[in-house]
């Protein structure tokens, strides 16, 4: 949903850190888009006992910011103060979290009123020493990847997957051109309370459930690469195995998170986003390192290209040369042969 700039807002928002043996960076562009609906939240070390733990999230909002920013802003304390986080029951806690956190924002003056009815897909990820729980309502997406692969990839919340649109149906709505009521295009959100008025319905059985999907990961400290959260807006672009593979080659030739991050953004847009574009990146201990071997290989293939386009700038200018000379031989023709002819007038 949104409107669209003539041309697109190219300015980026980035941010970057180092703790607990990660690494991250974010990176966000604008777009098209005439408004940034996305949202982040990137803390490296949690209060408390829970200093070697580190959280990333990546909020998508529609139809306004003012949920995707709330998100950003609260969903973590949402989730510590749950009585499963104190039992250390850490998927149930996030869940739990996500329910209260959606619960707790409808008590918002300007969305109980309904003058703001915007809506935010969310994605993140605890990495603790050992665990990483990764959650996701909507469809932005968490990617985890080892040896440039990725071994595990959330599930968007799209309306026409069997399982939601048997809840939308059931709670009166219906999936039209792909989407809620012929609107909507998740199935799950943080927000969009116009969706959440069914009557005697729980909040994760109506049209749009606030509902996330938590999955655990058991570390690998040899094996695992990076950790990738993004909006649809890099995913809409780029395949999971397209994008893994293209960070585990950029890793292999800079260690500045931000030039990564700011690749992939750009690269998106170049690729045809229309979309707000954000992106975390987390780098684990094992992520692959700059090497000479790379760098020489992508400094040769970058004087390989501009070789090519040398030679086609030279073969343009030579054709656009020959085009004008044979403009001229046509013209001066043109002027010979009307002179002959106005020659042969007068004669006769």
């Amino acid at each position: 949903m949104g409107a669209f700039l003539n041309k697109p807002e190219t300015k980026k928002y980035n941010e970057t850190g180092e703790g607990n043996g990660l690494r991250y960076g974010v990176a966000s562009m604008q777009g098209w888009r005439v408004e940034m609906e996305d949202a982040h939240h990137a803390q490296l070390t949690l209060n408390g006992t829970l200093s070697d733990w580190s959280y990333f999230a990546v909020f998508d909002g529609h139809a306004g910011a003012r949920v995707s920013a709330h998100c950003a802003d609260n969903l973590l304390e949402c989730i510590l103060q749950t009585d499963e986080f104190r039992r250390e029951d850490i998927a149930e806690a996030i869940r739990a979290g996500f329910l209260d956190l959606d619960k707790k924002m409808r008590e918002l003056p300007e969305l109980s009123n309904g003058e703001e009815k915007s809506g935010s897909t969310a994605v993140c990820a605890f990495v603790s020493p050992k665990q990483i729980y990764i959650a996701n309502c909507g469809d932005s997406r968490a990617v985890l990847a080892r040896n440039g692969v990725p071994i595990f990839a959330t599930r968007d919340h799209k309306p026409e997957l069997p399982s939601e649109k048997s809840r939308i149906v059931q709670a009166g709505g219906s999936v039209m051109i792909q989407r809620v009521n012929g609107s909507l295009a998740v199935s799950r959100a943080l927000g969009d309370y116009e969706y959440k008025k069914v009557v005697n319905r729980g909040p994760c059985e109506q049209l749009v459930s606030p509902e996330p999907e938590v999955s655990v990961h058991e570390r690998n400290e040899v094996e695992d690469e990076f950790l990738v959260l993004a909006c649809d807006g890099v995913w809409d672009v780029m395949s999971n195995e397209a994008l893994c593979a293209y960070i585990h080659s950029l890793l292999q030739l800079t260690d500045d998170l931000v030039a990564v991050t700011n690749q992939v953004i750009d690269t998106c847009l170049y690729k045809g986003s229309k979309d707000n574009m954000s992106i975390v990146l987390v780098v684990f201990p094992s992520a692959p390192k700059p090497n000479a071997e790379a760098q020489r290989a992508d400094r040769e293939l970058d004087e390989t290209l501009r070789q090519r386009l040398t030679g086609c700038y030279h073969s343009l200018l030579h054709a656009c040369s020959h085009k004008h000379r044979d403009r001229q031989r046509t013209d001066n023709i043109d002027r010979q042969n009307g002179c002959r002819k106005e020659s042969s007038d007068a004669r006769a």
